[in-house]
């Protein structure tokens, strides 16, 4: 890919459970023709290696990136066949790096998942690491930011902040799996909240079954 045509989506991992999410979110971005920009913080590094065993290693991170991105949600490797070549990965620490600065053309961002310590550091322009940087230029330049948090229950503090981002202008996007649309395995459910963050950035996939409605009558929500 040209770099001068290059106008990626940011995805910032954060260290709440869920890292399955956040590979799918990659996968769907990258079957759909987008280049992707890859902030992995130090604490997902933890929870990738609790989920899935896998040592996240900035010198190695395309081929632990494709290790990851290929094994399924029940952890079975080989899954999935991914071509990497479009992630361009920052390092968490680098505030001189590109998504740092809102002359750095992006698309927008996705957070997955987001942690209750990363929608505070947000919601309150902290910027204590890349990704929160990443977040604060994303609402500072009006660019699409959606933010997939993922902790139960959330307590009043969580929920301010989860506001003040949506008066911000981002879409905060619960990490909540839906069971109409016929899920028979856990990636089904993990592909479902991908689709749903997918959907709130514009990005066309195909990672679900939509509700059509039914003929002759309706479903309650």
């Amino acid at each position: 890919m040209n770099d001068a045509n290059r106008t990626p989506w940011v995805v910032g991992v954060s260290g709440a459970s869920g890292t399955p999410y956040a590979a799918a979110v990659v996968r769907g971005l990258l079957d759909a023709g987008e280049s992707v920009d890859l902030v992995v913080s130090r604490a997902s590094r933890l929870t990738l290696l609790d989920e899935t065993g896998i040592a996240f290693r900035d010198a190695h991170w395309q081929d632990d990136l494709r290790t990851w991105l290929e094994r399924g949600a029940d952890g079975k490797p080989g899954t999935f066949r991914v071509d990497v070549s479009a992630v361009r990965h920052w390092a968490a620490g680098d505030l001189a790096a590109g998504p740092s600065s809102g002359s750095y053309p992006v698309k927008g961002m996705l957070i997955v998942p987001a942690s209750t310590a990363c929608v505070a550091g947000v919601a309150l322009g902290l910027s204590k690491d890349l990704l929160q940087r990443a977040a604060s230029v994303t609402l500072k330049e009006r660019r699409k930011l959606v933010v997939a948090v993922r902790e139960t229950p959330l307590n009043g503090q969580t929920l301010r902040h989860l506001v003040a981002l949506d008066e911000a202008g981002a879409v905060v996007l619960p990490a909540s799996p839906a069971f109409y649309a016929g899920a028979t395995h856990i990636q089904d459910l993990v592909d479902f909240v991908a689709g749903r963050a997918l959907d709130a950035a514009g990005v066309a996939h195909g990672l679900y079954r939509r509700w059509e409605g039914e003929l002759g009558g309706s479903r309650a929500d």
